[in-house]
């Protein structure tokens, strides 16, 4: 079909610098020479910082470096908080394996070791390093000392994390709290000793980097972090934003968000402390990104995670406020968990929470029963490490609130809001727990540029646009063997969302005719010539499977 069509066709024309930070002095600072792990931290001063980078790059702590280093299962066990295969990969004295049981595996090591991989006698005045031992994990296979003045340890996490375009960067958090939150340190000496727990600040986990992923990554002159923690989020949006503000509940988190900035040679953010919008007042942006305290639970005990306020109301909060911060045209990007109350379809609930004006695309990753769900958060925080009866009555707890709000399972997933101005928005809430290819960024923004399309084509306009298929589509055919025609036709996207939908022969020829050098309307007119079908019975009958293969991204239209 796809050649008699090309055959048919006749030629067509071608185409035709942000303010600075307030200062922390008061809160943070550098850490004393008390041979302890101090609950003050690093100095972010931005020469000191840029000579432990370099020293950092010398001994390739990088990403990749530690990759090569550890092997993929040792490095894949390290991002489940598994320490041992990666011990067992740097029980040597090159300057890396010294750098990643400093910074990463929180061990002591001998201070002329540390000496041969960082400046650091800069690094104790600086406070990344303290001196002697805190008690915390053994000192076996220290070298270089025997314990005491002789011997260094870090006083933060220090992660390497390589950026979309290659870069070398860090991500600084607290000790023990890099993945897997605070119950990797529940009531154990492998944290920073006298931090509430409340107060810790995490570094890199798998929703850190959806939300990386699935941001759109136009250049914009303004950019908000909301809840920046360690500062992934404002690093990755300095890349491609003129002006970054990041803000947080927890001061320690902005130190920790100075720090990475610093440590990855980024600029400067403008760095607020408050809650929600409340440290921007009525400024607006051009992008917001939120990885917020989602989690929905009884009270606000840790601070990077639980909201503080009843059933949903912080991510429903944000989403009906965030039109107000938004330049025309911005986007609001942030990951959220949502209830599923009995009785009330969770589409239509959220789709309630988006604003006059905004185009919405809510996806909804996965779902947990009310009892999953509280044991996931429970182990998340370490009370499975408690008493049995102090656990259960945690448990109860966590019940009980579901079961005043009627709620009987939790949604995760993201919402994106685009301030489009629109009398007819594009409000999408959507299951999709099948695998994504990331970064979905590029793809999210078109999705919205398709919904502009959409609302501003009629079905004759519709059939007067050139598309062309989007790359990396296959097509499947099913049904029994040796049939002469199948059952039905599956087109099958590879990258993005890579969505499959059903269409008929009619709806695979057409698809597979689109390469953006032939109208809609022409094309359907050779495949009714050549089924013998009505042209204009099949003009009317098709916009409407044309317009789903263009809202999922099957086909994109051409412009000119």
């Amino acid at each position: 079909m796809r050649e008699a069509v090309r055959a048919a066709r006749t030629p067509s024309p071608p185409p035709v610098l942000p303010p600075s930070p307030t200062p922390l002095s008061a809160i943070v600072g550098a850490a004393p020479d008390n041979g302890a792990v101090s609950t003050l931290l690093p100095s972010a001063d931005r020469a000191r910082t840029a000579r432990l980078r370099d020293a950092l790059l010398a001994a390739d702590f990088t990403a990749d470096g530690l990759l090569e280093l550890l092997g993929a299962p040792a490095y894949a066990a390290l991002a489940r908080s598994e320490t041992v295969p990666a011990l067992r990969a740097t029980r040597g004295d090159s300057p890396l394996e010294t750098l990643v049981r400093l910074f990463l595996l929180q061990r002591p090591a001998g201070y002329k070791q540390a000496a041969a991989a960082l400046p650091v006698e800069e690094c104790l005045e600086a406070g990344w390093l303290v001196r002697g031992s805190s008690g915390g994990h053994g000192d076996s296979g220290v070298s270089g000392g025997s314990g005491g003045d002789d011997v260094v340890r870090a006083t933060v996490d220090v992660r390497p994390y390589g950026g979309p375009e290659g870069q070398d960067w860090w991500i600084v958090s607290d000790l023990g709290c890099a993945v897997g939150g605070a119950g990797g340190i529940a009531g154990g000496p492998g944290g920073p000793a006298g931090v509430e727990r409340s107060q810790l600040v995490l570094g890199v986990g798998g929703a850190s980097t959806t939300l990386a992923g699935i941001t759109v990554r136009t250049p914009v002159a303004s950019a908000l972090d909301l809840g920046t923690g360690s500062g992934i989020q404002a690093l990755h949006a300095a890349q491609h934003a003129t002006k970054v503000t990041a803000t947080d509940l927890n001061p320690r988190a902005l130190h920790f968000a100075r720090l990475t900035l610093a440590l990855s040679g980024a600029p400067e953010a403008d760095l607020r402390e408050g809650s929600l919008f409340e440290p921007v007042a009525d400024e607006t942006y051009d992008l917001i990104v939120s990885n917020p305290p989602f989690v929905i639970s009884p009270g606000a005990r840790l601070t990077y995670r639980d909201g503080g306020m009843g059933g949903d109301d912080l991510c429903r909060t944000l989403v009906q406020q965030a039109a107000d911060r938004l330049n025309d045209g911005g986007c609001f990007q942030l990951l959220a968990n949502w209830q599923h109350v009995e009785g009330e379809d969770w589409r239509e609930r959220l789709s309630s929470w988006v604003p006059r004006g905004c185009d919405a695309w809510i996806v909804q990753r996965e779902v947990q029963d009310v009892a999953q769900y509280a044991e996931l958060w429970l182990r998340d925080g370490g009370d499975h490490r408690t008493a049995p009866e102090e656990y259960a009555a945690r448990y109860d707890a966590w019940l009980d609130e579901f079961e005043a709000r009627r709620t009987k399972a939790v949604g995760f997933g993201w919402i994106t809001l685009r301030k489009s101005g629109s009398e007819r928005p594009s409000v999408i809430a959507e299951e999709w727990p099948h695998p994504v290819e990331q970064p979905l960024g590029p793809f999210v923004r078109s999705h919205f540029e398709r919904q502009d399309f959409l609302r501003t084509h009629d079905d004759a306009a519709l059939l007067a646009t050139r598309f062309r298929l989007a790359d990396e589509v296959v097509q499947e055919q099913v049904g029994l063997p040796g049939a002469e025609d199948p059952e039905h036709v599956v087109l099958r996207q590879n990258r993005g969302m890579r969505r499959a939908t059903k269409v008929d022969t009619v709806g695979a020829g057409f698809a597979g005719v689109c390469d953006g050098s032939l109208a809609a309307g022409r094309i359907l007119d050779a495949i009714a010539q050549l089924v013998g079908e009505d042209p204009v019975l099949l003009r009317d009958r098709t916009p409407e499977a044309v317009r789903m293969l263009v809202e999922q991204g099957f086909l994109t239209p051409v412009a000119g």
